[in-house]
């Protein structure tokens, strides 16, 4: 399904031209592209709302760089689902707030946003505290089919242009800002994107290896299990920093790890299995990382195939 975009191209590129004076191009190797990330968000309202909320002013304004709408939607005004870009890629959209990933903050310096209509919500708002979003109730419907194929067509665009978006760099909003927000959710297709070549899913058999490992030699000191676990949640993008990192905040962030790769149970325990699908992440994406491990608190893993 091709993507049709509109006003993708810097005015200020290398085939710029002026009457004024003369422009010699000598492209430069010490450079990068400004993308590395594409965040994928859910609206929690109707594509109408979405619209406005993401274009007009207001006093707390947002924006994203594309819209997804969702069938079914009365506020929707065409029969066929179409992809609305709000900002060129190039700009800088307001839709990541005070995040961090890799050794980047302040995201939206470095990504494009995705919003998709999908009318998820809580309440109360799961906000600041892991207490706060173990007390709410939350309600998230599925993602609709037709919108999930109109993402995977545009996010393949997206790959396409910006080489420097890796697998583990398809990220949702919850992974980047998990002290505020959980979106896209539970319900959002992260294995059928990863299937399609879009973002980062572990192989079963890795996972089983590292989780019949884990649940033989598994050590009984909780808090350096879960000390151990920041480290891998940092090693793999997790802006969390394992050394001063408080009990409260590594649940947190590993409630937001599961919301991504373990959506059948979020719970923000670090037990075997939400362990040995990182490990799985980690010797996939990462192996050098993985292999500098070792011993830590009594405890090896399981690094190779016996």
């Amino acid at each position: 399904m091709p993507i049709l975009t509109a006003g993708c191209a810097n005015s200020g590129g290398l085939n710029h031209q002026s009457d004024e004076y003369r422009i010699e191009v000598v492209k430069s190797e010490n450079a990068s592209e400004r993308v590395r990330f594409l965040v994928m968000h859910f609206t929690t309202i109707d594509f109408e709302t979405s619209l406005r909320v993401l274009t007009q002013p207001s006093s707390r304004p947002v924006s994203s760089h594309y819209l997804i709408p969702e069938s079914g939607d009365p506020t929707y005004p065409h029969k066929d689902l179409r992809v609305y870009q709000l900002v060129d890629e190039y700009r800088r959209a307001w839709h990541a707030g005070r995040s961090s990933w890799e050794d980047r903050s302040q995201l939206n310096d470095h990504s494009i946003g995705i919003e998709i209509v999908n009318k998820s919500e809580c309440h109360p708002p799961p906000e600041s505290t892991p207490e706060a979003e173990a007390d709410a109730v939350c309600f998230f419907p599925e993602f609709d089919t037709a919108q999930i194929d109109l993402l995977i067509a545009l996010s393949k665009d997206i790959l396409a242009r910006y080489p420097d978006i890796t697998p583990t760099r398809v990220i949702g909003h919850g992974d980047i800002i998990p002290q505020y927000k959980i979106d896209p959710g539970p319900k959002f297709p992260w294995q059928q994107l990863a299937d399609a070549g879009i973002g980062a899913w572990y192989d079963d058999a890795t996972v089983k290896r590292h989780l019949d490992y884990l649940n033989g030699n598994t050590t009984s000191d909780r808090d350096a299990v879960r000390r151990r676990f920041a480290m891998w949640l940092q090693d793999y993008g997790y802006g969390i920093d394992p050394e001063t990192a408080t009990d409260d905040e590594i649940t947190l962030y590993t409630r937001a790890f599961q919301y991504h790769f373990r959506p059948w149970q979020v719970d923000g325990e670090v037990d075997n299995q939400s362990r040995a699908i990182m490990l799985a992440l980690l010797e996939k994406y990462f192996p050098d990382k993985l292999s500098g491990y070792g011993e830590f608190g009594g405890e090896a893993i399981a690094i190779k195939s016996p």
